[in-house]
C-alpha cells in the first residue's frame, strides 16, 4: 500500500542493538571461520554456560560463554543483532566477512549476554506459570487469578463462556470429558473476545485525550510484539495483554496511539506519551518484567 507506515512495539523492548553503517571493506585475504556451519542440537539450548539458538549454524565464545547463533546474509547495509525467545540471530550484508561479524559480536558481547540472560529468565518464568487446561485450572485475567469451570449444561447464548466477576470464575460450556486442547481453545476464544472489548474501551478512552482517531483494531498472536500502529490509524494489539493488569494494557494503548502523532521513538513521541501518562517509564519497566503464562496444550 502506497504511503503505508507501521511501527511495532516489541514485547521485550528493542530487538536489535543499533549499529553504525559499516563501509564495504577493501579486498583482503580470506578470513578463517569464527564458528561451525553445522546445526546445534536443540537439547543444548539451555545448558549452563551455553546459549544455543535452535537454528544455530555458527558458534562464538563471548566472555567465556559459548553462544550458538543463527547467521543469515541478505540485502542490508549493516550487521544486525537481535535476541528473541529462541536466542541470538545475526544478519549481515553479503559483502561482510566473518571477521567483521565476530568483531561486532565481541564489541557487543555485554549487550548480547545481558539480553540472552533476560530471555532465559523470562522463559523460565513462563514455564513455571504454565496453565494446565482442566476443570478448576487457574489463569490470570487483568492481573488477577480466575478459576476455570466446565459447565456442560449451559450454552452461554452462543458465546461459549461467561465470566462471574463476583466469584472470579470463567465458565465454559464444555463436557467434563473435554480434552485439554478443547478447554484451552474455548477459554482462549472467550479471552480474545473479552480482550477486544477491553482494548476498544481503552482506545476510545485515550484517543480523545491524545487528540487522535484510531480507525481499526485487530488482535495479534505474536510471540515478540505487544502491538503496532499504522499511520492510517490502524492499531494492532496482542490479545495476551488481557492476562496483565489494566496499567499494562493502558500503557500499550497509549504507546500505540501516540504513534499516530509520531511514527518513531523520538523525544517528541515520549512527550506525547507523558502528556497523558506521566509514569510511563515505570509502567514500561513493569511490562518488561511481566511474564505471560505459558498457554500451549
Amino acid at each position: 500500500m502506497k504511503g503505508f507506515v507501521q511501527l511495532a512495539f516489541d514485547l521485550f523492548g528493542p530487538a536489535a542493538e543499533p549499529e553504525p553503517p559499516r563501509a564495504a571493506p577493501a579486498p583482503s585475504a580470506p578470513v578463517a571461520p569464527v564458528g561451525t556451519d553445522h546445526a546445534l542440537p536443540l537439547a543444548e539450548v539451555f545448558q549452563p554456560g551455553t546459549w544455543h539458538h535452535p537454528r544455530a549454524n555458527r558458534l562464538v565464545r563471548l566472555r567465556g560463554a559459548e553462544v550458538g547463533y543463527e547467521f543469515l546474509r541478505g540485502k542490508r547495509r549493516t550487521i544486525g543483532l537481535s535476541v528473541g525467545t529462541e536466542g541470538l540471530s545475526v544478519r549481515a550484508p553479503r559483502w561482510s566477512t566473518l571477521g567483521d561479524v565476530e568483531a561486532v559480536l565481541q564489541e557487543k558481547a555485554g549487550w548480547v549476554l545481558d539480553k540472552l540472560a533476560e530471555a532465559r529468565e523470562r522463559a523460565e518464568r513462563q514455564a513455571s506459570s504454565r496453565i494446565r487446561w482442566a476443570d478448576g485450572a487457574e489463569l490470570p485475567l487483568l492481573g488477577e487469578p480466575v478459576r476455570l469451570a466446565l459447565d456442560p449444561a449451559h450454552g452461554f447464548s452462543g458465546r461459549g463462556g461467561a465470566f462471574d466477576a463476583a466469584a472470579r470464575v470463567l465458565r465454559v460450556g464444555l463436557p467434563r470429558h473435554a480434552s485439554e486442547a478443547q478447554i484451552r481453545d474455548a477459554a482462549q476464544a472467550w479471552l480474545m473476545r473479552h480482550a477486544r472489548t477491553v482494548f476498544t474501551q481503552r482506545l476510545d478512552h485515550f484517543a480523545p485525550r491524545l487528540g487522535v482517531q484510531w480507525t481499526r483494531l485487530s488482535l495479534s498472536n505474536a510471540d515478540t510484539r505487544w502491538g503496532s500502529a499504522s499511520a492510517d490509524g490502524r492499531i494492532r494489539l496482542n490479545w495476551r495483554l488481557i492476562h496483565l493488569s489494566m496499567d499494562a494494557i493502558d500503557y500499550v494503548v497509549v504507546h500505540e496511539l501516540s504513534h499516530l502523532h509520531h511514527m518513531d521513538h523520538s523525544p517528541r513521541f515520549w512527550d506525547v506519551v507523558a502528556s497523558v501518562m506521566p509514569d510511563h517509564a515505570e509502567r514500561r519497566r513493569a511490562l518488561k518484567d511481566a511474564a505471560l503464562p505459558f498457554t500451549e496444550g
